[in-house]
């Protein structure tokens, strides 16, 4: 999936996310580059969970299924989970200085569903689980290099 299959997905449009001319243009091309790494295992997480999720759904659908409690906490995280990497892609797409503090947050959310979806059953959990933690530590790596940082300190 590339940046712009995942930005209409998201519903944002790729239009006018990266625009600029000359030197400038050369730098955002490096930190796009940066970024469309960064969307594309978002990208990832988001439909790892979603498909945890559906899959945690199901089992609680069946009357008297087993492990209904981790089931229902893993569907709880991984709903969260995802809505928090859509948030982090968002943000990143259109260069935001808040996106720092959404890379925090998804770092503690893909943590909690990994945390959760490793102690489950089968080849989709243990995708979640995967995917959660690869994603935990690219928003880690992006929220310790602090790209908005400094426009961040502007808005306060």
């Amino acid at each position: 999936m590339d940046r712009r299959e995942l930005l209409g997905w998201m519903g944002m449009g790729a239009a006018g996310l990266f625009v600029a001319s000359g030197s400038e243009a050369q730098a955002q091309e490096h930190e796009g580059h940066k970024h469309e790494e960064h969307l594309k295992i978002l990208g990832e997480c988001i439909r790892a969970c979603n498909e945890a999720a559906h899959h945690c759904l199901e089992h609680l659908k069946k009357e008297g299924g087993e492990n209904r409690e981790h089931h229902a906490k893993a569907h709880e995280l991984t709903m969260d989970c995802q809505a928090f990497c859509v948030l982090a892609a968002t943000l990143t797409a259109r260069s935001s200085p808040l996106a720092l503090y959404a890379h925090q947050a998804c770092t503690e959310a893909c943590r909690c569903c990994a945390d959760e979806c490793a102690n489950g059953h089968g080849e989709i959990m243990k995708d979640c689980a995967t995917r959660c933690r690869e994603c935990e530590q690219a928003c880690r790596s992006m929220s310790k290099s602090g790209g908005s940082q400094e426009k961040t300190a502007t808005l306060r």
